[in-house]
């Protein structure tokens, strides 16, 4: 969206409850007084889209709905050069710049600004605009100009443009194809991918446009046919004819299947397979591997690896072609899973070097989903809570509520023991939870009071207290590791002046004149910064190399009221965190902690304006690594 009023709703939509004036001004960089005149701005229409209170501000996401549903047609100068490169790449005869001025409504000067653009975002596509008098004309081949059409594609669904109503308008039968076609791969031993599956089908669609008016593929992009391309356009062929009624010359499935079998649908691994699906299964064990030892992580499943290896088999072929598979869970990912993002990372590096290719941020997210649906089932395990259940012997309704607590919390609890009596010493429980139907006669610490047959209120209170528990856990964890890693010289007070490179090589100086680390790591750190932000969440960076090799684990601190820019991030807080071999069973818990901590807003805060100086710094960190938070 190109009005700061229309970033201030994806904002507030982005947080979902309440947000201070101060929050979205420190967010939009203006003053609170400008929040509030695009508040005006926003409720002008008549509806209230944004409702105002004593808490700040708050999206009416009904009100929001409703005025999407019925927006206007978006008139922005992207928009606009949107609207005018698809009638390029369509007008074999070129276009009038007069007559665009007509049909828009914008004066000649306004066209002739919005080719200039266009001209711009034509290099390196293999397009050109050629000029005779007043007629422009898109010159280049066929492939170049389907790409740019897709990129426009992906380009207007993140701007938040109705990209997939208008391709349901044009082709009706989309929305029935895509069924078909998700069910039909799963038939086929294919998994679909949700996240491409949408670019994809925009492709389909812009090729039986494109088809239909006489402007084929090049038979240039045609790749050599496996048996694996061969099923997939025989699969596309199929349902083509079926629901659209027409057929496409080979070269056009051909075309459609490399883009299918790349970005939307992986074959499945088969368990127990003793010959791996992909030529790559040993290239991607021995990086794996690497990664396992470098981070102290079992990564050591068969089924696991030759899962990636296929999705490794699509990264290199999308790589080889820059046609990157967008993922819209980047910075979900980065954020909340900061650690498995990392391992994400150094599995890309490796790839990198080993394919000569370049993994984009969105490629690398898409490994850190496999990486991390993996250790997600190994995690839940070392993080259980023990509990006891207290519930007097009546029939079989104490065994009954035992069990219903087992059943529900799954892999989060151990149930320890069921304790079946009234008469209950409260002293020699030993569990870190206990759920009673009774109240207690001593003081307990963490029970949670629920009825015979619990209600969801009941089992939400248990769910809660489970949280609370872990969460302390591991901020006492983190507490005690700060205070052990973090020096008195390893912290600077403001950060202005200074890019995201600039403040890595000020901590990096201070740790290498700690005896921290040596020069090579702080290149390291540099190295991995390019690679990926390190910004895991709007207000906080952690540069660190992806080598343990520092003399001793330790943090350096860099923090300023006013934000830098930090790969389109603002961050108050830099932390560069260098770890030992010796620490590497500590590198977990520590990172993802000390990211969750600081995903908080007011958390960042709290530090940025207490911590003024070394004991300051030292006082916020205790405070906010107390169990309660």
């Amino acid at each position: 969206m190109a009005e700061k009023w229309e970033r201030l709703v994806e904002i507030l939509a982005e947080y979902g409850g309440w947000t201070t004036a101060a929050a979205l001004a420190e967010r939009l960089d203006v003053t609170p007084r400008t929040i509030r005149s695009y508040v005006t701005r926003a409720n002008a229409d008549g509806a209230t889209l944004i409702v105002s209170g004593p808490h700040g501000y708050r999206l009416d996401r009904a009100a929001w709905a409703a005025r999407g549903a019925s927006r206007a047609p978006d008139t922005t100068p992207a928009a606009r050069a949107a609207a005018l490169i698809r009638s390029l790449v369509d007008a074999d005869e070129g276009l009038d710049v007069y007559e665009v001025a007509h049909r828009l409504y914008v004066s000649e000067a306004t066209v002739e600004a919005d080719l200039r653009r266009i001209r711009a975002r034509l290099e390196g596509t293999g397009l050109t605009l050629t000029r005779r008098g007043p007629v422009v004309t898109m010159a280049g081949p066929e492939s170049a100009r389907r790409r740019l059409l897709g990129a426009l594609f992906r380009e207007e669904s993140a701007r938040g443009a109705d990209a997939f109503d208008r391709l349901r308008r044009e082709f009706p039968e989309l929305p029935q194809f895509r069924a078909s076609l998700v069910a039909r791969l799963a038939e086929a031993g294919y998994a679909p991918n949700e996240y491409g599956l949408g670019d994809v089908l925009a492709h389909i669609a812009i090729a039986l446009d494109r088809a239909a008016h006489d402007h084929p593929i090049d038979d240039a992009t045609a790749s050599a046919a496996t048996s694996d391309s061969s099923r997939l356009e025989d699969l596309l062929d199929s349902l083509i004819r079926e629901h659209f009624g027409r057929a496409i010359g080979d070269a056009e499935l051909g075309h459609l299947a490399r883009l299918l079998g790349t970005r939307a649908a992986t074959r499945l691994a088969t368990p127990g397979r003793r010959t791996p699906l992909s030529t790559r299964a040993d290239l991607v064990q021995a990086i794996v591997s690497r990664a396992a030892d470098e981070y102290l992580i079992e990564l050591d499943d068969d089924d696991f690896i030759e899962r990636l290896a296929l999705h490794v088999d699509n990264l290199v072929a999308r790589a080889s072609e820059e046609r990157y598979s967008r993922n819209p869970l980047t910075a979900t990912i980065k954020s909340a899973y900061p650690l498995t993002y990392d391992l994400a990372v150094y599995i890309a590096s490796e790839l990198a070097q080993s394919e000569g290719i370049v993994v984009n941020e969105d490629e690398i997210a898409y490994i850190a989903m496999h990486v991390g649906a993996y250790l997600e089932q190994r995690r839940a395990a070392l993080e259980r809570v023990r509990v006891a259940v207290v519930a007097p012997a009546y029939h079989d309704v104490h065994t009954v509520l035992a069990e219903r607590v087992r059943g529900e919390f799954g892999p989060d609890v151990e149930l320890v023991e069921l304790i079946d009596r009234s008469d209950v010493d409260w002293a020699t429980v030993r569990a870190e939870l206990i759920v009673s139907v009774i109240e207690p006669t001593a003081p307990v610490e963490h029970l949670v009071r629920i009825s015979p047959f619990p209600t969801d209120d009941d089992l939400s209170r248990v769910r809660a207290e489970v949280s609370r528990i872990r969460r302390a856990r591991r901020q006492a964890r983190l507490a005690a590791a700060l205070s052990r890693y973090i020096a008195p010289d390893l912290f600077v007070r403001g950060m202005r002046g200074h890019d995201r490179e600039g403040v890595i090589t000020v901590l990096g100086e201070r740790m290498i004149a700690a005896g921290v680390i040596d020069r090579a790591y702080l290149e390291g750190t540099l190295e991995r910064e390019r690679m990926s932000s390190t910004a895991f969440t709007e207000h906080l960076a952690v540069p660190h190399a992806m080598t343990m090799t520092a003399t001793r684990t330790a943090i350096a601190i860099a923090i300023d009221e006013v934000p830098i820019d930090w790969d389109g991030a603002r961050v108050n807080v830099v932390a560069l965190i260098a770890f030992s071999g010796a620490g590497r069973a500590e590198f977990q818990e520590v990172f993802d902690q000390f990211v969750e901590t600081f995903s908080e807003r007011d958390n960042v805060q709290r530090l940025v304006h207490g911590a003024t100086d070394y004991q300051g710094l030292l006082a916020e960190l205790s405070r906010l690594m107390e169990p309660e938070g």
